[in-house]
């Protein structure tokens, strides 16, 4: 088709939904809400037109164009405006991708383009249609999957669904998923809004600005030295910004001003997410790009990447999501307005959760689900003679493993919810299966592991009863720094590089650690002695930094570094065990070694070995995957009075290389 006749059918569609769009409401959120889909009858039927290359899916909010067979989103036309997407070439515009390799180090980026196209359902209330590719041994630059995407478009929402099944079937070559999401490319002409969180909302560089910046140590920081925006100048633009943990980052999207439109992206569930509650990932960028991020190692490394050995089958429903679109007038002078509307929605999709229109036979259903319910207590008995309740723990069934494997885990489905303050729980809509019941508990330090398998099918309601965490615990407290939480934000996050100007949000206490080369700040901290921490005297705010990195003496050279903790204890039994837990927040490409009073000490007491490949230091994160040590010490080694651990992080070859501490905790004799 040529691209003059695609642009008149754009017209005309634009036309449609604009003439419809100011009939039906203002605001263009429908009035009988998510509950009562497929009985409207005021709003107009939903239409699926198909052509020699095109698919138009449209129902009176907005009409949406996918390539055939392909399977990319061309155009979505919405509030007066012909296309929301990017005018750019139209098979970069809205589109599924995954990053792969096989038995070599070279990844590739291939998008989901389908081969063949089908209609499964369509009526006046509800379109879904499904664009396929299957695979063969010949298609050897193509990774090894089947793939099913799915589009759904329903009468009463502004917007569409989509999801895909992706599958391995048995006997199939060893391959490596790195990345799978979905993308959508915005015009950049319009959308200048971003919002990822109540806090996070600000007005965005655009792409022009990077170009004409100063990229800094990585091409994903750019200085912005002349940007579109004046007051932008200064700032550095890194997408790493705006991750989102999977338990915060259940909408976000981008606001245009003029007509004031919304775009944004719904995740209702993070059932099909990998790595659990506290795995984070990119939500948006500089584009404007939205995305959904199914599958990556951001943040985690190659342990959650998904590794298929030779010949082994698998099978996944990934989504559905909801990109949702919204209109207000008043939005034009608070884009603000349209993000409170899309949280809105967002609690309304949530709430619907699992879908009943999915007409997928792979997608289950809530018939075709279970229930977990029970109560957990924490047993720590230098703490409390009584079990407590795990206030606000994170609890979840996910597939069988050890403890705390959850974070590791990429293949399965995992299903988490918050308990309440007295350690109530209830997991909802749990996929028939068998699974490990696994929990964190905020101010305990280790991971929770129910000591049988759970076993769900249809329908069925398990109650557990009373659980009781007992976290690693040897002794008493002598001493501790910093609070068990998994992530280091409680320790000193210094100002950002002066030559940098501070990368304003609307509100900045949630991302004081979201500004670029902060582990840059230790080096003009610390410029020829480490840290020392003394238990007495130092405050963990104010004196640990927030990351033990390697520190610059010149350009390229890099040191280890050693971090001293000074204690005094009034007493010893050599003839005891002590321990010091040592929880990690993050690592990347480290060695962590524990040498006790005794600096030069030939082998260290204790080594982590290497460990981790996060990045979270050099991506901003204030967390990546979380590490814990129970280090045994014989008292022989400690002293009457005056006492010294040493923590030397021994690679120094880059910038980035380095720990997060959670937490530390000196514990007496074991009782």
């Amino acid at each position: 088709m040529g691209k003059n006749k695609k642009l008149s059918i754009c017209l005309l569609e634009v036309t449609m939904v604009v003439f419809t769009f100011f009939i039906v409401a203002a605001d263009c959120r429908p009035h009988n809400g998510i509950k009562n889909r497929g009985r409207m009858t005021t709003m107009p039927a939903v239409k699926l037109e198909i052509q020699t290359e095109e698919v138009i899916l449209s129902n009176g909010f907005a009409n949406i164009t996918l390539s055939k067979p392909d399977g990319h989103v061309t155009c979505i036309s919405y509030g007066g405006i012909e296309n929301l997407l990017s005018t750019k070439n139209e098979n970069d515009r809205g589109y599924w991708d995954v990053i792969w390799n096989n038995t070599g180090p070279q990844t590739t980026r291939k998008k989901f383009s389908a081969t063949s196209f089908e209609v499964i359902i369509d009526n006046e209330n509800q379109t879904e249609i499904s664009f396929k590719r299957t695979w063969n041994a010949s298609q050897s630059d193509e990774p090894p999957l089947n793939i099913d995407k799915r589009y759904i478009m329903l009468r009463d929402a502004p917007g569409f669904y989509t999801y895909s099944i992706v599958e391995r079937l048995e006997g199939w070559p060893l391959s490596y998923i790195q990345n799978l999401r979905i993308v959508f490319k915005l015009q950049e002409d319009m959308f200048h809004y971003m919002a990822v969180s109540d806090e996070r909302q600000r007005v965005m560089p655009m792409e022009v600005d990077r170009k004409t910046g100063e990229v800094l140590d990585y091409k994903e920081a750019v200085l912005l030295t002349n940007p579109t925006n004046p007051d932008l100048k200064g700032e550095v633009d890194d997408k790493y910004f705006y991750t989102n943990d999977n338990k915060d980052g259940k909408v976000y999207g981008w606001v245009s001003a003029n007509p004031p439109v919304g775009f944004w992206m719904i995740i209702p569930s993070n059932e099909f997410r990998t790595g659990g509650p506290f795995r984070q990932d990119i939500t948006t960028h500089v584009g404007p790009t939205v995305l959904s991020v199914f599958v990556s190692t951001h943040y985690a490394g190659e342990d959650l990447a998904i590794k298929f050995q030779q010949g082994e089958p698998w099978k996944k429903v990934i989504g559905p999501v909801f990109v949702y679109l919204n209109s207000d007038g008043s939005a034009k002078d608070n884009p603000s307005i349209l993000w409170d509307d899309a949280k809105k929605r967002m609690n309304e999709e949530v709430a619907s959760w699992p879908y009943d229109f999915p007409v997928s036979k792979d997608y289950n259903k809530s018939n075709q689900r279970g229930t977990v319910r029970g109560q957990i207590f924490v047993n720590d008995r230098f703490i409390s003679k009584q079990d407590v309740p795990a206030s606000n723990a994170y609890i979840g069934l996910a597939p069988p493993g050890d403890a705390g494997s959850w974070q590791r885990e990429n293949k399965g489905y995992q299903f988490w919810t918050k308990a309440d303050a007295n350690g109530n729980f209830t997991i909802e809509n749990i996929i028939s299966g068998t699974y490990n019941l696994y929990a964190t508990v905020p101010g305990f330090i280790g991971d929770y592991k129910y000591t049988s398998n759970v076993q769900v099918t249809p329908g069925s309601s398990i109650k557990l009863g009373s659980l009781v965490y007992k976290p690693p615990r040897k002794g008493a407290t002598l001493w501790e720094i910093g609070v068990p939480d998994r992530t280091a934000a409680e320790f000193f996050i210094p100002n950002a590089p002066p030559q940098y100007k501070v990368h304003k949000y609307k509100n900045n206490s949630e991302s004081i650690f979201r500004q670029y080369g902060l582990w840059k700040q230790y080096s003009v901290l610390y410029p020829t002695n480490d840290l020392v921490y003394n238990v007495e005297t130092s405050n963990y705010s104010r004196d640990w930094f927030y990351a033990q990195v390697t520190r610059n003496v010149g350009i390229n050279i890099f040191n280890a570094t050693t971090w001293r903790i000074i204690f005094n204890l009034t007493s010893v039994d050599k003839a005891s065990n002590y321990t010091l837990q040592l929880a990690l927040a993050a690592a990347h490409e480290a060695e962590l070694q524990v040498h006790i009073n005794d600096e030069k000490a030939q082998e260290p007491h204790f080594t982590t070995g290497f460990i981790g490949g996060e990045n979270a230091i050099a991506r901003h994160g204030i967390h990546g995957l979380y590490w814990l040590y129970s280090i045994g010490i014989q008292g022989n080694l400690l002293s009457k009075g005056a006492n010294t651990i040493f923590l030397t992080q021994t690679i120094a070859l880059t910038p980035y290389q380095g720990v997060m501490y959670d937490y530390l905790r000196l514990e007496g004799p074991h009782q």
